[in-house]
């Protein structure tokens, strides 16, 4: 292989990073690549930074776990600091080829390569999920509606008090089940990803994007 992903590089830690350190590195280069911030992008600007976005998840998919990370460490020992790059490309180019060392062989399948939404939904998600209720409110209002009627049903008004309450929240469980944080995030318009971007960003950067 030409050129190898330098993963601590493209998530600028060092290579004695701890698992939190890796994981807060991530938060902040996935909020710098992350297409959605660019309203007004080109199609290649929008194309580049995708791939960059990619890559920033392959490397926290890697590094954050102790297994890949051990076998990815014995790799990048062995290549020398002309092989390493933070390249994008050299992460989509390898991704194959690691991932075929952790298929452990016939019996089982391949890894696939992470998709970079869902690991930043995953890792974003306590922050990312009021912000998603922000701008689709109806999210968890059906569960306080049905919650309302039935406390209506069994204590007039103060039922409807406390069963709205129990149904916003078990409306909030049900959607979390069945309709993923990632999943409204990726059906909400530019103008709105943006925003909810440009919100982590000042809780986790302390700066617009």
């Amino acid at each position: 292989m030409s050129s190898f992903p330098d993963y601590y590089a493209l998530l600028n830690v060092q290579k004695t990073a701890t698992a939190e350190e890796i994981r807060q590195a991530y938060k902040r280069e996935s909020l710098r690549t992350h297409p959605d911030r660019l309203a007004n992008a080109t199609e290649q600007q929008r194309k580049d930074t995708t791939e960059k976005f990619q890559a920033v998840a392959d490397a926290y998919y890697v590094l954050s776990d102790p297994v890949r990370r051990k076998e990815y460490d014995a790799l990048y020992s062995s290549k020398g600091a002309g092989d390493k790059t933070s390249d994008p490309k050299a992460s989509s180019n390898f991704f194959a080829h690691f991932a075929n060392m952790f298929g452990g062989g016939a019996a089982q399948p391949q890894e696939p390569r992470p998709d970079a939404e869902n690991v930043f939904a995953d890792v974003f998600e306590e922050l990312l999920r009021p912000e998603v209720e922000r701008h689709v409110p109806w999210w968890s209002y059906a569960g306080a509606v049905s919650g309302g009627v039935i406390g209506f049903i069994v204590a007039n008004l103060p039922g409807v008090m406390i069963g709205a309450y129990a149904g916003n929240r078990i409306g909030a469980i049900r959607d979390a089940k069945g309709k993923s944080v990632a999943a409204v995030f990726s059906q909400l318009g530019g103008s709105q990803k943006a925003e909810i971007l440009r919100a982590l960003a000042a809780k986790v950067l302390g700066a617009t994007l």
